[in-house]
Formats: C-alpha cells, structure tokens, sequence
C-alpha cells in the first residue's frame, strides 16, 4: 500500500509541475516566449516541485484558516450568547454538510483516472493510501486552528482537539454508506453532482447551523461529547468496512469515465451550458433596434440574451428589495435592533465591497457574451480590429453597468432610508456618501469584470479557462473584498475613499482597454 502512493503522489506532483509549466506559459508578456522545451527543463521541473511541495502545506493548512475564518469567526460577531457553543455548534453542522460534499474518495480527478484506468494500478491500495492520507491533511490541517480559535473563544483544549477527529469519522460513515450503497445498486455517487435529496440535507445543515444560534440554541461541549461517541463508534464501523471493501475497482471504473476527468469534460460541459443558455435565447424575428453599426449588433444581443443577462439580477433585487422591508419593520418594533443598526450603518460601510462583489453579474454576463457571441465572432479577423473592439466595448460596458445597478439601487436607497428611521445622523452627508458610495461600487465592479475580460480573455474556442493571470486576478478581487468584513470604518470617510478610488480605478482601466484590448482580446489556445 506504501509503494502505491508513493507511486500516486509522483503521478500527482508530474501532473502538477506541468500544470505550474503551462500556467507559467499563459503569463501575459513572458510566456509567448518561452519555448515548449519547458517541460523537460531539469531546473524548471525542480522549481515545479518546490511550488507544489508548497502548494501541498498551503493546501494542508491555509485552507481551513480561511474556511474557520470565513464560515465561523466571521459569522460568531452577528449572535449574542455564548460563543463557545456558537463556535462548536456551527462547526459540527458545517463538518455535516461538508462530510457529503467533499468526501475525497469520489471526486472523479485526473490523477486518479491515470493511475487506475491508464496505468492500471491496484485500485484498492491506491484508494486507501491516498484516502488515509487525506485524512491526516484534515486532522493535521485543522488541528492547529481549532485550537487556536476554540480556546480563543472559551472551548477546552480536549475539545478543540477532537474536533478535527469529528470531522474525519463524519467523512468515513459517508463514504462507507456510498459504498454499501454501491454494492446494492451497483451505481456510484460522484461528489460532484450531489443529488437532490444530498442538496436538501446540507442545506438543512447549513441553516441549522446559522439558523439556531439566533434562537440561542446550540450544542454545548457536552452535547458535542457525546455526538463525538457515536461518530467514533460509527467510525470505527465505517472504517472497518472501507479497509475491507472489495469491489473498488468496478466502483473506480463506473465513477472514471472519460465524460467525467478527461479531455471531454469541458467539451460536455460546455455543450450542457450551450444548451441551456440556447433555450432561453428569443429569436423573434420582429426583434429590431433604432441604433446603427456594432450598437445595432449589440443591441440585438442584449434584447435576444436578456433572459440570461437580467434575470439573476431581477431576482437579486427583488431579494433585497424583501430584506430591506423586513429590517424597516424591525427597526420600527424593536428600538434596541434600531439602534444598533443605526452604529452599524455608521461603521459597517466596508462590508458592502464584499456585497456588491457577491451580487455584481461580471462574471456571468462577461461568459455570456463569450459563449454567445465572442466564441464565434473572434475568428473572424474585422471583429479584432481596435474599431470595433472598442465600440463594442463601450456599449457592452454600459448594459453591465444597468444590469448591475438593478439591484445596487435598491440598497444604495435602502441604507439611507434605514439610517433615517433608525435615528439618523448629525452630519446629513452621510446620507449622500452612503447612496453615491454602493453606486460607485457597483460601477467599479461593472468596469473591473469586463476590463478583466478584455485584457485576459481567458477562454479558448471550446468555452474552456485558459488563463491562469485571470484566475489569479478573480481570486485577489475575492479576498481583498472578503477581507473589508473585518474592517470597521466611519461611513463618511470610507464612503469618500471608496468613491474617489473607483472613479480613479476607473478612468486607469479604460485607459488600459484603450490601449491593449486591441492586442489581447483574442481567442486562447
């Protein structure tokens, strides 16, 4: 068993350093020079697997501070009571949840595909060694961070360490179940296209863990004793019957199909995509537009694609438009709640960065017009002239800007009208930087995801990301906006330097369009 994953974890870092090798090769400027050979350089390789070394700690251990940080501390400042239990109640039915979404035994990956089906590999020992494995990952790469944020908030140190322990006897009764399930159907469950009854228990989880303690109901350390019991007794079981389990390998050969991990995959993927954005396309023919040149041609797509482009936003400001008329009849019954949203809205202001980020349509939008239109429009050379690049992006820009400001308007009147009846403000600018405030945010956004778009066009002809630098760029926008949650400021001055910086951002970035959108708006490879 040994030999077989020091053999899958070589297989694994191979796949890796040429992965780092073909990031390095997408990098904007450097990489259309640097030659294929790469992938035999003896030195390249050697940095390779010292960025993978990295990357396997960082993926051990930075993963589950971000997760404890994002899904738990983050949260734990919303509740009154007794964070201790708060801390171990909603890490008990988040460890529930994730149990059946990342189980690691049936994620269907490329290593796995290539170890067990093209080169043949014992599938029971290649399972269990890499499985075990896991499993100290989770145990090694929680356990440090439970007890730093367990004790931190008034848990014993013999909880704080048997929490990661729960967290692997959970996964195991998972997997075992999808086993014997497997055994009895002969079908196999992939984590990555979870049911529907799997859907509804983890979003049953998930409100039980966020729900409950706003009704000061929580596990206290002592329930947690003895549902750690059962998960050990379980475990153990389960344990037991994953060593024993002797049909891996047509289990392995149902789950690995090429559909599945190989080249085809994003083809599908993209085909399923295709086909459902296609149905909700209109083709009326009596659709027209009063605009001339690529104005008309982009005119004619938003009419025909609105389904696709406004409906997510509809539905968000529709959404918020509910929460706000829900906390105007709160703040009228309650004067405690209303004077405490009231200190809210006065130093809270930066946790609307992470909000207009979430809500923000750059994404889908941008990947609409890719598939629905770029896709085929960037092979014809007129289409890559500077011309129409950029008047199409400017028409392109203005839509975003609508669509996104749909549900930006709503909370750029609502938090205004909820300081108002909460009791107000000395100081009426306040009420005009907040409004000005979500509305430059939204703006900011719409400007940052398409000038994204235009610069690191990321997708190639079969809708596949190709970009590693835009990926990149998507996760430093994701965490540099997560990280305003922590930041307490007055609204007045963040406002200010909120509005200031995006009309700067702004004017830099079109700037930037301008220039080199004509040389990097293309089709990648």
């Amino acid at each position: 068993m040994f030999k077989s994953f020091i053999l899958s974890y070589k297989l694994k870092n191979t796949y890796r350093v040429n992965s780092i090798i073909y990031s390095i090769k997408q990098l904007p400027l450097i990489g259309k020079h640097l030659p294929t050979s790469l992938y035999s350089s003896r030195a390249l390789k050697i940095l390779g697997n010292i960025i993978s070394t990295i990357s396997e700690i960082l993926n051990i251990f930075l993963g589950k501070i971000i997760y404890i940080l994002a899904m738990i501390v983050a949260i734990l400042g919303m509740y009154k009571g007794n964070n201790a239990n708060n801390f171990i109640h909603i890490f008990v039915f988040l460890s529930l949840a994730g149990g059946m979404l990342n189980t690691y035994m049936f994620n269907p990956t490329k290593d796995k595909y290539y170890a067990m089906i093209l080169m043949n590999m014992d599938a029971k020992n290649y399972t269990l060694s890499n499985y075990y494995y896991s499993m100290v990952k989770v145990i090694t790469g929680f356990l440090p961070f439970t007890i730093i944020f367990g004790m931190y908030y008034g848990l014993s140190l013999i909880t704080c360490v048997l929490m990661p322990f729960f967290v692997m006897f959970v996964k195991t009764i998972y997997n075992s179940y999808i086993l014997y399930d497997f055994s009895k159907s002969k079908k196999i469950k992939n984590e990555n296209t979870p049911t529907k009854i799997i859907w509804i228990l983890i979003a049953i989880f998930v409100i039980l863990a966020y729900g409950m303690p706003f009704l000061n109901i929580t596990i206290t350390e002592n329930v947690f004793y003895v549902l750690f019991l059962i998960s050990v007794i379980l475990g153990i079981l389960a344990f037991r019957y994953v060593a024993q389990f002797k049909e891996y390998k047509k289990a392995y050969k149902s789950l690995l199909t090429t559909d599945n991990v190989y080249m085809v995959q994003n083809t599908r993927k993209s085909e399923i995509i295709q086909n459902n954005t296609l149905k909700q396309i209109e083709l009326d023919e009596g659709t027209t537009s009063n605009k001339k040149g690529f104005a008309y041609f982009h005119d004619l797509f938003v009419k025909r694609h609105k389904k696709i482009l406004m409906k997510s936003a509809k539905k968000t400001a529709i959404i918020t438009f509910f929460i706000f008329l829900i906390l105007v009849v709160v703040v009228k019954t309650s004067s405690n709640t209303s004077k405490e949203i009231n200190e809210l809205l006065m130093t809270m202001l930066p946790w609307f960065v992470f909000v207009m980020y979430i809500i923000n349509r750059g994404t889908v939008v941008t990947q609409a017009m890719f598939m629905n239109c770029d896709h085929s429009m960037l092979t014809y050379r007129f289409y890559r002239t500077p011309k129409v690049i950029l008047s199409l992006f400017k028409e392109r820009l203005k839509t975003l800007i609508k669509i996104n400001l749909l549900p930006a308007i709503i909370i750029a009147i609502g938090l205004p009208v909820l300081l108002y009846l909460t009791g107000g403000t000395d100081n009426y600018l306040n009420y005009i930087v907040l409004f000005v405030s979500i509305i430059a945010m939204s703006i900011f956004f719409s400007i940052h995801y398409l000038v994204m778009y235009y610069l690191l066009q990321p997708y190639n002809v079969n809708i596949e990301m190709k970009s590693s630098t835009y990926s990149l760029v998507q996760w430093i926008t994701y965490f540099v906006c997560y990280a305003f949650i922590q930041v307490k400021l007055p609204t007045l001055y963040f406002g200010l330097a909120t509005i200031i910086f995006s009309i700067l951002y702004s004017i830099i970035a079109l700037i930037l369009v301008y220039k080199y959108a004509p040389k990097t708006f293309k089709l990648r490879v």
